[in-house]
């Protein structure tokens, strides 16, 4: 089967080449013409599935993989369940059913596109229709009513993205879908129009000015359709100046450091739908967006990826993480290195590929690569997949980051690896975790250590010692004014102080001061993250990596004492604390002065939802560590070695 996809940007007669405009360097991203329309970027030609550019092996992967689905009945997704969210909370129940269905439509067309015998048209044409049926493509959480209306058809990010899904569906097979009838596609097109094309055009959205993943995830995939299905020159020449002007509004938003503060968990539909929306139009519209200004942020928030990697597949998760591991996927990693022209990026982008098997099994990978499967940026990740099999993988294990703006450090030394953030309590996604760490380190410490998720990649043995919980399942209190009723937000439950009593508060107005910065150590004086209650003058918080362990410090002044001053850390080993001025985690130990500080273990294992558990494992622990000096000046030392 010969597959052609030509995105007749050449339509677009009021803009200008990209690839004729020079990075900040005055260099092209790529010497390939990577972003190129005159080279035909947006161009899978000569039946890039049956030419063998695709290894056999991928190819049959897919295939397989539809063929799970081959003849099962599409589901009606029920109202009852959809109410959930506002009657109960709960949102999960219909995430469930909705995601796979689409995961569904993702895995048989992927098989359709790869074989070409028509085996997988039929149930893609019934498909289609059941989507076509559905009173709205999003989920309750976002919604404002108990159940689904027609004509209430409100942009959020599973409507953009299913239409995105169904749009590159109608796309790749449209000769085979027009064969049956033409009024599939013409029936597709319309539903896109009024779902997705006309209200995203006509209403001022909340996110088209904002500084988080909410802007690109939406105008990629929005981008998608107005390429695809918009038939009105004017309304497409108007949507591309939309999306322009929002992505800029995205890059603008982001700190000069490229940090995400959303954590690495949304990188992916962050900066990495920003790529996208950057690559699907790989042209510019009347300089609004000029790329020799944004070049190297644009490159900084794409190495936040990499950054942010810890080792055996392990990243950094602050804020809202629903995974501790391979929480970056290849098939937008490697093309954003490709792009850019970032060799430590693409060579991540292929480390990860050969740990993760895709060239054998990409199925397997392309199943998890979203809240369902990814088909558009499997595609254009499969464009390039000469390029990735000569590419050399290499894990980036980098020994010390600095993000200056979100006050992020990370260290490695010896077997540990150490990450600290400062910031402020006001971050999207945010947690209350001002000068919070997490530590990780060997294996060897943990005999019997298995890691809970799937997957797994090289850094050595890297496992977790001291961590940040993330988030379990999402509810309709997550993202309410009671958030921080929730226990994974509060700073009880980070590796923080407890002072006099009082835990952090919530609010932009609640941060940290960075005293000090070297390669190795930070110093943060986080007593502005606590309420005026606590009585906290100073509390200056020194963290420092060696290869001998971590070492902290808390040097602190309070006005007097009210309550108990105790200091928090949470792990996932069963801590034994026989032992005085000891804490033992496996072959690890918190050393500690026992004069000064009392240690007692919390079993907090009862609070993990599945979500947690798919993470951590069973198990998770609180150890504090009781203050007994009733001093309003003191000093703290303990190591971790």
């Amino acid at each position: 089967m010969r597959i052609k996809i030509i995105f007749m940007i050449a339509l677009l007669s009021s803009v200008m080449s990209y690839a004729q405009q020079p990075m900040g360097n005055g260099q092209h991203p790529t010497t390939n013409g990577y972003c190129s329309l005159s080279n035909g970027y947006w161009l899978l030609d000569n039946g890039f599935c049956s030419d063998g550019s695709i290894p056999e092996a991928m190819r049959q992967s897919y295939i397989r993989y539809g063929e799970k689905y081959l003849g099962k009945q599409w589901t009606v997704l029920p109202w009852t369940v959809f109410a959930e969210n506002k009657k109960t909370g709960n949102r999960v129940n219909y995430e469930n059913i909705c995601f796979e269905k689409r995961r569904q439509l993702a895995a048989i067309a992927m098989a359709e596109i790869m074989e070409g015998k028509g085996r997988f048209i039929n149930d893609i044409i019934n498909g289609l229709g059941s989507f076509c049926e559905e009173t709205w493509w999003g989920i309750p959480a976002h919604y404002n009513k108990p159940i689904p209306l027609t004509e209430n058809q409100e942009v959020d990010l599973f409507n953009a993205e299913t239409a995105s899904l169904i749009a590159w569906t109608r796309y790749m097979l449209q000769p085979q879908l027009d064969a049956f009838s033409p009024d599939i596609c013409q029936r597709i097109d319309r539903e896109i129009e009024r779902r997705i094309l006309k209200p995203a055009l006509a209403k001022n959205y909340w996110w088209k000015t904002a500084g988080m993943n909410w802007n690109p995830w939406i105008c990629s995939n929005w981008l998608t359709c107005v390429l695809i299905c918009e038939k009105d020159e004017a309304r497409k020449a108007e949507a591309i100046a939309q999306i322009e002007k929002a992505t800029q509004a995205f890059i603008d938003s982001y700190p000069e450091d490229g940090g995400c503060d959303e954590g690495p968990g949304y990188w992916d539909r962050a900066a990495a739908s920003m790529f996208e929306v950057l690559r699907l139009l790989g042209l510019i519209s009347n300089e609004q967006l000029v790329m020799s200004n944004y070049s190297l942020k644009i490159k900084r928030m794409a190495s936040y990826a990499y950054k942010t990697y810890i080792g055996n597949d392990y990243c950094v998760c602050f804020a809202d993480a629903h995974e501790n591991k391979a929480v970056l996927q290849v098939n937008i990693v490697y093309p954003f290195g490709l792009w850019l022209g970032d060799k430590t990026m693409r060579q991540f982008g292929a480390f990860l590929g050969r740990q993760k098997h895709v060239l054998e099994d990409p199925a397997a990978l392309y199943d998890k690569s979203g809240n369902f499967p990814t088909l558009g940026r499997e595609l254009m990740f499969l464009r390039h997949i000469r390029d990735f099999i000569a590419e050399e993988p290499r894990e980036p294990l980098l020994k010390d980051v600095w993000l200056n703006d979100l006050q992020i450090m990370t260290a490695r030394r010896g077997p540990y690896y150490v990450a600290m953030k400062g910031g402020t309590n006001g971050e999207s996604h945010n947690h209350n975790d001002v000068g919070s760490f997490i530590v990780y380190t060997d294996t060897a410490y943990r005999s019997n250590f298995t890691p809970p998720s799937q997957g797994g990649a090289g850094g050595g043995s890297t496992c977790p010692l001291l961590i940040d919980p993330a988030v379990g399942e999402y509810s309709a209190k997550t993202f309410s004014k009671d958030r921080y009723d929730i226990w994974t937000m509060q700073s009880g439950y980070h590796n923080l102080p407890q002072i006099n009593g009082w835990d952090q508060k919530d609010g932009k107005g609640y941060k940290a001061r960075v005293m000090n910065h070297e390669e190795g150590r930070l110093t943060l004086d986080i007593a502005g993250a606590y309420p005026k209650e606590a009585g906290v003058k100073r509390w200056r918080r020194t963290v420092k990596a060696s290869k001998g362990g971590i070492s902290m410090t808390e040097d602190y002044a309070l006005t007097d004492i009210k309550g108990p001053t105790r200091l928090m850390l949470m792990t996932t080993v069963r801590p034994d604390i026989r032992e005085r001025g000891c804490v033992r985690l496996g072959g690890r130990r918190i050393e500690f002065d026992g004069r000064e500080l009392k240690a007692e273990v919390e079993d907090i294992s009862s609070l993990l939802d599945p979500v947690l558990q798919g993470m951590w494992g069973k198990e998770m622990y609180r150890i504090i560590l009781t203050v007994k000096t009733e001093k309003t000046k003191n000093k703290l030392k303990y190591m971790i070695k």
